[in-house]
């Protein structure tokens, strides 16, 4: 059991973030883990135990896309006012305003060498705030775990042609001026969003779409355009996608600016059970030159 101090981030925007922070108070350093689709600052916690140490701490959050309808508060004036959050209705794009918050927030703690951990679609937001922010602003690495394409995850699972229906069916939600309207149930996502979000997820040249190595003739722009000193860690037994780990590191080692790339054997997305190998990895790369 790791203990864990309660805190509260603030965005630029001035959204009201809750956070967990496990590890020692005045540490050398501070990994701040980034949750995936419809999860929280409460996933992954094997892993975080398994990064947490006398010099390392962990600050977990509940971004604007935790669980999946939900609500956060935002500061307007002298009041905090409740507005609309979770999977279902994220704005993928705002998910760089919920970053820099964490990142303020760990910077006006003192401590100076601070990573960015991203778990499945938080590995889209990582690269999608670090190619907002080309000056790094205080991180120094970033790692990843599990980054796949939900397009390509998605595409792979469409059964009948239902994803082409799904995505036609939300076009014209949003152009009808309901975009948070949420879409039919057996859309072709394991939970249900609004139009917005799907499109988001579903389609090819969304802004999402980070890591597009399911669509060979497209450049990876926002991959390209980060600098910052980048693991990424694949499962080897990954469940979702049809592409093997071997091709998804080959696709990230000729992509990445500063990378590398480590297949932790035997574990799914999860990473379950490759604690040991994950904690490992991190420790040799952070002691890098």
């Amino acid at each position: 059991m790791t203990p864990a101090f309660v805190v509260e981030i603030i965005t630029p925007k001035k959204f009201v973030l809750n956070g967990l922070w496990f590890g020692p108070k005045k540490p050398k350093r501070v990994i701040i883990f980034v949750h995936g689709l419809t999860a929280s600052a409460f996933s992954m916690r094997h892993v975080v135990d398994a990064l947490t140490d006398s010099h390392t701490a962990v600050v977990t959050f509940n971004n604007r896309g935790f669980e999946q309808v939900s609500e956060v508060k935002r500061i307007v004036g002298r009041e905090r006012k409740w507005v609309m959050a979770g999977a279902g209705h994220e704005k993928f794009t705002e998910c760089a305003d919920d970053i820099q918050g964490a990142v303020n927030f760990v910077r006006k703690s003192g401590v100076k060498n601070i990573y960015l951990a991203g778990h499945s679609t938080g590995c889209q937001k990582a690269f999608y705030w670090a190619s907002k922010n080309k000056g790094n602003r205080g991180v120094k690495g970033i790692i990843l775990f599990g980054p796949l394409s939900d397009y390509a995850v998605l595409t792979s699972q469409d059964e009948k042609g239902r994803l082409r229906k799904a995505i036609a069916h939300a076009k014209h939600l949003v152009r009808s001026g309901k975009p948070h309207k949420l879409m039919p149930e057996g859309s072709g996502l394991w939970f249900r969003c609004d139009a917005q979000r799907f499109l988001s997820l579903a389609t090819p040249n969304s802004a999402e779409e980070i890591f597009p190595y399911a669509q060979p003739r497209r450049e990876p722009r926002v991959v390209r355009k980060v600098y910052i000193p980048t693991l990424v860690l694949l499962a080897g037994a990954e469940e979702h996608g049809k592409e093997s780990p071997k091709q998804l590191a080959s696709w990230f080692e000729n992509n990445l600016q500063k990378g590398e790339v480590v297949i932790v054997p035997r574990v799914k997305h999860s990473f379950r059970g490759g604690e040991k190998r994950v904690s490992s990895a991190i420790g040799r790369w952070i002691k890098r030159p």
